[in-house]
C-alpha cells in the first residue's frame, strides 16, 4: 500500500522494485499468484503452528527417532486442522 521504489529503480531495479511495480500495475492478488506468495505464506503459517503446538525443535537425539517424532507431529497437526475445518451440507 505504501511501498515506494528505491531511487535507482529507474536504472537498476531490484527484485523489490520489480515487485512493487507489478503490484501497482496488476494488483496485489495477481502479484501473489504470479510469484507463488500464497504457497510461501501457507508454509510459514504451518511452521508457525508447528512451533506453537509441538515446540521449536525436535526432542529426539537420534535421526530415526527424529523422523518418527516428525511424522507424529504432522499427523497431530493434520488431525487438528481436520477437526477445525467446517463441514458443508446442502440445505435445499
Amino acid at each position: 500500500k505504501t511501498a515506494v521504489a528505491s531511487p535507482q529503480s529507474v536504472l537498476v531495479p531490484s527484485v523489490r522494485d520489480r515487485h512493487i511495480a507489478e503490484i501497482q500495475t496488476k494488483g496485489r492478488m495477481a502479484w501473489q499468484k504470479s510469484t507463488g506468495y500464497n504457497k510461501r505464506s501457507r508454509a510459514e503459517t504451518q511452521m508457525g503452528r508447528w512451533k506453537a503446538v509441538i515446540g521449536p525443535k525436535l526432542k529426539a537425539r537420534h535421526f530415526d527417532n527424529q523422523k518418527t517424532e516428525a511424522k507424529i507431529g504432522v499427523r497431530v497437526l493434520n488431525r487438528m486442522t481436520e477437526l477445525g475445518r467446517p463441514k458443508f451440507e446442502r440445505v435445499a
